[in-house]
């Protein structure tokens, strides 16, 4: 008979939770090594509240933890009677699935839109140092580029997970080149592109490979776009409309080819219009796919997006939209001259211009303060602050079965918050990776 059985049969029902508790805490006396894989639990009892595909909720279990997923304790303790190798007392401390990054261009001084011998080094560097704001998960993203700078860094980077190296990429997020001149925002003109006849083959020989990508921006004005958003989304590309002069049919057709993203709502974009909304007018579009969504990136960093104009959005349409920071080499770094691909960029105070000129280009947020700046300009829940960087781009992405939860099975990728949204601990498959003060 298990010494657990044994003990709660000799001191009766009344003392089961208590002898639970007990084993949770006597690592000593039952040493992880008598199992043959080690089984975490977080403490959820202290914590405050835990976000949920569901809900949040006031925690009355632990959270279980095997082989990097999280467990149903029910099955655990009814099939196994298993108890904790390792304990977490996570100290009052909000629980929140990882935060996912779809759009990042770089930060601490690298550039990921720089052909270089060392792009992985990059990429691995700025991976490493995101874990501090609570980001698991990312999509490196290129902007605009010419053809050499993509056969150059793609071959580099591949999909993979995250753990204590840092935190996982997704895949890439190409912006541009196949955009607008009107709308191009911070890339530089003479490396847009339009649509050669044969749509896809032109982009792929633009980009020479579509392995590891995990999103293409386009303008869906541009003539050849629709059989190419089409196309991409039959490979499982997600396809997004931005750096646009779209009217709304435009990007309504966009959307029933397969386009389901929208790159920083109302920037790069024509603005809302009464008689025409432009791409704008998605987040209430009736022409939507039974059964589709759309979801809106939005840089909450309280310089590309007016408080009003944020509530706006998210009242009109709060589960599609995706908190991105859309970060630029200088962030983390002092104020000074930095790049973004073929550009150079200033820092003057909180905003990255084109040099010489006041046009925008990117952030140098991160997504803990995007988080916490969303969640105050438009007065949204905590739940609904979270879920907008970590639920909401798995759902985009499509990979919500394992990440943006804290389901039973997912992936244990996970964030430690204090009660103003700042971030304690990072875990990635239930293994810490960054803690503060350590």
């Amino acid at each position: 008979m298990p010494l657990l059985q044994a003990m709660e049969q000799a001191c009766g029902d009344i003392q089961v939770t208590a002898i639970h508790a007990w084993f949770r805490h006597a690592r000593g006396y039952f040493p992880g090594a008598q199992r043959e894989k080690t089984l975490l639990a977080m403490s959820m009892r202290s914590c405050g509240q835990t976000p949920t595909d569901g809900g949040i909720h006031e925690p009355t279990e632990d959270l279980w933890v095997r082989e990097g997923r999280i467990l149903d304790p029910e099955k655990l303790f009814f099939d196994e009677q298993g108890y904790a190798d390792k304990h977490v007392d996570c100290e009052g401390s909000i629980i929140a699935p990882g935060f996912i990054d779809v759009q990042i261009n770089g930060g601490y001084g690298i550039d990921f839109s720089q052909a270089s011998e060392d792009v992985s080094d990059g990429v691995s560097f700025v991976a490493k140092k995101i874990l501090e704001h609570g980001v698991t998960s990312f999509c490196p993203t290129l902007v605009t580029s010419p053809p050499e700078v993509y056969h150059k860094v793609l071959p580099q980077v591949t999909v993979h997970d995250g753990g204590p190296h840092g935190a996982g990429v997704l895949g890439f997020h190409l912006e541009g080149p196949f955009i607008s001149a009107e709308k191009k925002g911070a890339h530089p003109e003479k490396y847009l592109r339009t649509f050669k006849s044969g749509g896809l083959e032109h982009l792929m020989e633009v980009y020479g490979s579509l392995d590891d990508v995990a999103i293409v921006t386009l303008a869906p004005e541009l003539p050849g776009s629709q059989s190419v958003v089409r196309e991409l989304s039959q490979r499982g590309i997600t396809v997004s409309l931005g750096h646009s002069a779209a009217d709304l049919s435009q990007a309504e057709e966009a959307v029933q080819q397969g386009a389901s993203f929208i790159t920083h709502l109302f920037n790069a974009m024509l603005p809302f219009h009464h008689r025409d909304p432009g791409i704008v007018g998605l987040l209430t579009s009736d022409r939507i796919p039974a059964g589709r969504a759309v979801y809106y990136g939005m840089i909450a960093d309280g310089i590309h997006t007016n408080p009003a104009a944020l509530r706006i959005a998210h009242r009109a349409h709060p589960s599609g939209l995706v908190l991105v920071t859309d970060a630029i080499t200088a962030m983390g770094l002092p104020p000074g001259r930095h790049t973004l691909g073929q550009q150079v960029i200033e820092i003057q105070g909180l905003h990255a211009y084109v040099a010489g000129t006041k046009t925008l280009s990117g952030s140098i947020a991160t997504m803990d303060m995007c988080v916490r700046h969303f969640k105050q300009a438009s007065g949204c829940s905590v739940q609904e602050a979270l879920e907008a960087a970590s639920l909401h781009p798995a759902q985009l992405l499509g990979i919500s079965p394992k990440k943006g939860k804290l389901d039973y099975g997912s992936d244990a990728d996970l964030v430690l918050l204090d009660e103003g949204l700042n971030v304690k601990a990072t875990y990635i498959s239930g293994e810490e990776v960054w803690r503060k003060g350590q």
